[in-house]
């Protein structure tokens, strides 16, 4: 049965800091206080103890020595050698990576032109956010997005990408050396534009992290108590193809595992420019996130001491900190005083266009409140995704949504491109290498390679072949 459209709307819906009046002005429901009961242990009081002294040092660090030296940068000529251990491993633990020169240049502001030239030849039909001078595009349809998202460097870039993860016993339900399309937006964004401000997130579910049995099991390392935290493996895909991240079926809500978000950038941009910012610490920053419901300050003049003694359990309120059923996981200093947002966030350094960013799905960003460029600031969202007999089930939907020329499962629904002139269409995925039709749900999968003949006759099965 395929998926039923969500309501219109735009990326605002989602974000607190794109729409501020929608979000956190009730008390979760009671049900919270007793799903925290349930959760607590005693050894999450020596958890909370080491994770604050850890951040205290690790964001001290960033305070002192940050900077987009930080982040791993690697070209894709390198890339294609293969990652290094040690890359592979700054890569786990920063939580993000930037790779350069995997689509030449002058392709990418290609397709930059050609979006633009679409957005005004539909220019009664195109939405977006803000809604009377868009940065960023409802737009999922265009020929250069079609075209991005198949690019064989790109593909390659994924698949080198998901080889970080691991499959443990559940590897003939999953191919992470197969990555397929996930349809998602684009950015324009102009110089002067404070208005597409991103505060700090994580995206796929807030009080999911917690109710649900999948994000629980994922997470049990954490919620062990005592020292389970350091033991958490952020990239065990066998425990994350689990997880449900959209709980609340809202739109802008992943429904499939994606293992790492990430854009390919179509101009030259860089810090202060409005771009994007992590923080750089993946493991810690998880785990924080994932106790600090659990406790409350002393008092208000303790609120961002790291001396664990100031801290209390708070187990008789419904407070789930940056949490709200249906939205995204949010960080302020108020609700996570510990990460010192303002300072140890971390921009993702100069990138030309066709260039790629990829961050872990858990890792914290936020996009820079104000564009003080002269150029565009412009990307097109495409996330690193493996062939899983879920992910199939979607790419399935995303096929027949992308032929109807409306938005995909996960987003916000409406007519979408279907009434606009020169969208691509099935033809124009007809006409792509055998590897990109596949991306795409438009070939069949074939046994080899990783590929278990059981998992690819069901793909196969699920996508109708």
């Amino acid at each position: 049965m395929t998926r039923s459209q969500k309501k219109e709307g735009s990326i605002s819906d989602i974000f607190t800091s794109l729409n501020p009046d929608g979000f956190g002005k009730a008390a979760l429901p009671d049900r919270f206080i007793d799903l925290k009961k349930s959760l607590w242990n005693a050894g999450l009081v020596q958890s909370w103890r080491d994770v604050l002294g850890e951040l205290e040092v690790a964001t001290s660090e960033l305070l002192t020595f940050g900077g987009t030296q930080v982040i791993p940068r690697i070209s894709y000529e390198e890339l294609k050698g293969g990652l290094s251990k040690s890359l592979a491993e700054e890569i786990k633990r920063v939580g993000s990576v930037v790779v350069t020169g995997a689509v030449p240049k002058e392709e990418a502001l290609g397709w930059k032109r050609s979006i633009q030239e679409y957005a005004s030849l539909n220019k009664d039909r195109v939405k977006g956010f803000p809604a009377n001078d868009i940065q960023v595009y409802e737009l999922y349809n265009t020929k250069p997005q079609l075209l991005a998202r198949t690019h064989p460097a790109i593909l390659h870039t994924q698949a080198a990408l998901l080889a970080l993860w691991h499959t443990g016993t559940s590897s003939s339900n999953i191919s992470l050396s197969t990555p397929i399309s996930y349809s998602d937006r684009l950015r324009i964004r102009q110089p002067g534009d404070a208005s597409f401000k991103l505060g700090p997130h994580v995206d796929g579910g807030s009080v999911e992290k917690w109710e649900d049995p999948g994000f629980r099991a994922y997470y049990a390392k954490i919620l062990g108590g005592g020292s389970g935290w350091r033991e958490h493996d952020s990239f065990d895909a066998g425990s994350r193809t689990l997880v449900k991240g959209d709980l609340y079926e809202t739109a802008n809500q992943c429904s499939i595992f994606r293992p790492f978000q990430g854009w390919t950038a179509l101009s030259n941009t860089g810090p202060g420019e409005g771009t994007l910012r992590v923080f750089p610490n993946l493991q810690l920053s998880t785990a924080y996130t994932l106790l600090r419901p659990f406790f409350r300050p002393r008092n208000a003049s303790s609120s961002s001491s790291f001396d664990a003694e100031d801290w209390v359990p708070d187990l008789e309120s419904s407070a789930f900190p940056g949490s709200m059923p249906g939205n995204t996981q949010e960080y302020t200093d108020g609700t996570h005083p510990h990460l010192r947002l303002k300072e140890a966030m971390v921009e993702i350094g100069r990138v030309e266009a066709g260039d790629q960013v990829f961050w872990h799905c858990d890792t914290i960003h936020s996009v820079e409140s104000f564009h003080g460029g002269k150029t565009d600031s412009s990307v097109l969202y495409i996330p690193a995704v493996p062939l899983t007999l879920q992910n199939a089930d979607y790419l399935r939907d995303q096929r027949i949504a992308f032929e109807q020329g409306i938005p995909p499962p996960d987003f916000p629904g409406g007519e979408g491109e279907s009434q606009c002139q020169g969208r691509a269409t099935k033809e124009d995925a007809l006409g792509l290498s055998l590897e990109g039709r596949r991306a795409l749900g438009y070939a069949e999968f074939v046994a080899g390679e990783g590929l278990d003949e059981g998992f690819v006759r069901e793909v196969n099965r699920v996508l109708g072949f």
